[in-house]
């Protein structure tokens, strides 16, 4: 990490036509340089109005976007160059070869000659795929097309790389292998932003997090600030029968509750006095013949602050 930001927002918004309320709503955000920065929010919260207004991809509606020091409403096309998009749809040609593809979106970004060719062999490398290099990409695995659509990002060197969900869909040696050749890109220089709905990615690979919901950052620091400002008042029940939509309410009105969480036979509380909640919260699964298979406190998971935030209800 370093002390030179490699995003600045100031109250950056995005209202779409028609729309009741913004995609975006004022946030106000610096991202360090240097490391891996994971941004989070559930469907429909404005992380890819967010990531499109960052990459140049859409107009910001008000407010100040700043990447690597440009001001990406006059430097656009400047700024474009200094980041690689891997998206969450696969980006890549799949009548084209790897290699093919490879060198028509280097040959977009002005790569030419022995250097483009030095990219592609160097990309292909990354992502270790030089014995499928000539095959076409529609024959590729998940797992493969995966790792091409990451290099494609890379093949003109940017300083920024920003990955949108780069691993749905793969198999677990595909994403240990993405993930590791993230570490080793990061090691190398390049800083990156990468979203995910898999919160243990990012208490894996990142250093520094946001959780945006509906439009606002709600949350940002050090993953070891964020799990410790939650850490105190966390309790967290495995039961022996799933409780009812009922009893999780009964939950949420006992004393010192800030937050009930309900996934299937788990249970996790937010409390600001737990030394009171606990014994409370006991006694209504007692009474509700729902008993207690194990029970641990003072710990939690990004999971867990994530649900907390954010709640429990299913988004579109």
């Amino acid at each position: 990490m370093n002390d030179t930001p490699i995003v600045e927002v100031t109250g950056l918004s995005k209202t779409y036509p028609g729309a009741e309320r913004p995609a975006v709503d004022g946030i106000d955000l610096t991202i360090p340089g240097g490391g891996i920065f994971g941004l989070l929010g559930p469907n429909g919260a404005g992380k890819t109005t967010f990531l499109s207004m960052l990459c140049g991809l859409l107009a910001p509606g008000g407010g100040r976007l700043r990447v690597l020091g440009h001001d990406v409403r006059h430097h656009a096309d400047r700024v474009k160059r200094l980041f690689g998009l891997v998206p969450q749809e696969l980006a890549l040609y799949p009548t084209l070869t790897g290699r093919e593809n490879l060198d028509f979106f280097g040959r977009l970004y002005g790569l030419r000659g022995r250097r483009l060719k030095e990219r592609v062999e160097r990309a292909l490398a990354i992502g270790q795929l030089e014995e499928f290099a000539d095959r076409r990409a529609a024959t590729y695995s998940g797992g493969l097309k995966r790792r091409l659509n990451l290099v494609i990002g890379l093949i003109h060197e940017p300083r920024l790389l920003v990955l949108d969900e780069p691993t749905v869909g793969i198999d677990p040696q595909s994403r240990r292998f993405i993930h590791d050749s993230l570490r080793a890109l990061n090691a190398q220089g390049v800083s990156i932003i990468y979203t995910t709905h898999y919160m243990e990615e990012v208490e894996s690979l990142c250093d520094h997090v946001a959780i945006i919901d509906h439009g606002r950052i709600i949350a940002r620091g050090t993953l070891g600030e964020l799990l410790g400002t939650y850490q105190h008042g966390a309790i967290e029940l495995r039961t022996e029968t799933p409780p009812d939509a009922d009893a999780a309410e009964a939950l949420r009105a006992l004393p010192g509750v800030e937050a009930v969480a309900v996934d299937d036979r788990l249970i996790t509380v937010t409390s600001h006095k737990p030394e009171t909640t606990l014994p409370a919260l006991l006694a209504a699964l007692g009474e509700r013949g729902i008993g207690v298979a194990s029970l641990s406190m003072g710990t939690t998971h990004l999971e867990q602050v994530f649900l907390n935030l954010t709640g429990t209800r299913l988004r579109d």
